[in-house]
């Protein structure tokens, strides 16, 4: 290829590529594992570095730490895509590793792509080689590497996770492009403020769609007069095919929002209650928020009425930690439905609340003396646990007798008639008549 054939070529690659950073001090983000002192860091900076496995969402750097030490490594270094490599294809690279390091001493880096998608019994052929250090893999995946590498892989192999981008980050990254000769600086773009910011807010922590829609919102931009691309909201929503939504994390905007979300599962609006969701999660809301209003309105709203509204909830909770974002919104919707859906009941809140204000005036009360503990010597002598009766020894594992200090009357809870709460109210109903 001459020269003007790679000028040509260089500006045909997508953005995302052509500002991807040689070096680690011009990469930005996942501070939490190439920060100063970091030993992924000091590893890639010392060339000593061992099998390693990238471990996170699109855009978030794994190929681009790979591409940073092949930069700074004396390793011939290989790169391969797990959906075109072959066995074949991995046993010539291993020979030829093998040649490599007895001939000339040189080390092989092995760097695949998407390595979830090679099969159990191509990633065994890499065993031996890592075995006995014939080549050292880097691998990248978007998938959980526990339940899609290899265990030996695995055992044999440091696995770094990295985490989307946060917006700060990605703002730089973006700046970074506009002003860099080999980004966007050489065509004079001027992006407005909102622009930028909905670009950011709808690539969820990927820098590569950013830089994708930042390139396509500039260059589609007719220049004016003085040559400048202008882009505007208008121009970055059609660029992502995405409009803004009005939803300002801080702001009244944001309160309002979950106000709504709260109200309408309160309300029993199922349809109202998922909107408001999907309005968060389109605006890129933290998923973790919405769980943890998931959670309490399982409790406060619907309660003792239905207790599997509270077991929804925390499923959703444990779904977001292990699929992550978007496919825990299906979990996260069932659980809104459940809770909108359930017979109401707020009689848990209004039970601890009650408890709460008795024990602010009554907070010296003694322990009755039969429900002391009686474990320790010469607690029998002080009385401690005398007359307790045990429940299980009476007829339907229940028998009358005061748990209270004395002198406090009780009463918080008060079931409703909704849902299960009309059977608990029966079976405390017959129990006060006993005592």
């Amino acid at each position: 290829m001459d020269l003007f054939s790679q000028a040509q070529y260089e500006n045909l690659e997508p953005l995302a590529v052509r500002m991807r950073p040689a070096s680690l001090d011009a990469f930005v983000g996942q501070q939490h594992i190439i920060g100063p002192g970091k030993l992924l860091r000091r590893a890639i900076a010392n060339d000593q570095v061992s099998s390693l496995i990238f471990y996170g969402p699109p855009g978030t750097g794994k190929t681009t730490l790979a591409y940073v030490i092949s930069r700074t490594t004396q390793a011939e270094f290989i790169k391969v895509s797990a959906t075109t490599t072959g066995v074949a294809e991995l046993k010539e690279i291993i020979i030829k590793a093998v040649e490599r390091l007895k001939y000339y001493g040189q080390r092989t880096i092995l760097f695949i792509d998407e390595i979830q998608r090679l099969h159990k019994g191509q990633q065994d052929i890499l065993l031996p080689a890592l075995e006995e250090g014939h080549v050292i893999l880097i691998a990248a995946t978007t998938e959980n590497p526990y339940f899609e590498v290899n265990g030996a892989l695995l055992s044999r192999s440091r696995i770094f996770q990295l985490q989307p981008l946060s917006e700060d980050e990605l703002q730089q990254i973006a700046r970074n492009a506009l002003e860099a000769e080999r980004g966007l600086g050489s065509v004079q773009a001027a992006v407005e403020p909102d622009a930028l910011q909905h670009l950011i807010t709808t690539c969820s922590g990927d820098a590569r769609v950013l830089l994708n829609a930042l390139e396509f919102a500039v260059m589609t931009a007719e220049p004016s007069a003085d040559g400048v691309r202008r882009v505007s909201l208008a121009a970055a929503e059609d660029a992502v095919q995405a409009q803004r939504v009005r939803y300002d994390k801080t702001g009244d905007n944001h309160y309002d929002t979950v106000s709504a979300f709260i109200k309408s599962m309160r309300g029993s609006d199922p349809d109202a209650a998922l909107y408001w969701m999907a309005r968060m999660l389109y605006a890129n809301e933290e998923p973790r928020f919405i769980v943890r209003r998931i959670i309490v309105h399982a409790s406060e709203d619907v309660g003792l009425a239905d207790p599997v509204a509270m077991m929804l909830a925390h499923a959703a909770a444990n779904a977001l930690e292990w699929l992550g974002m978007p496919e825990a919104r299906i979990p996260m919707a069932q659980a809104v439905l459940y809770i909108a859906t359930a017979p109401k009941s707020n009689s848990v809140v209004q039970a601890i609340d009650s408890a709460m204000q008795a024990v602010e005036s009554t907070s010296a009360a003694s322990v009755p003396k039969h429900l002391r503990d009686a474990h320790y010597k010469g607690a029998k002598k002080l009385g401690h646990g005398v007359e307790y009766r045990y429940p299980h020894d009476y007829p339907d594992h229940y028998v009358p007798q005061q748990y209270l200090p004395e002198g406090i009357p009780g009463g918080y809870y008060r079931p409703s008639s909704q849902g299960r709460e009309a059977q608990i109210r029966q079976r405390l109903e017959g129990w006060k008549t006993e005592k």
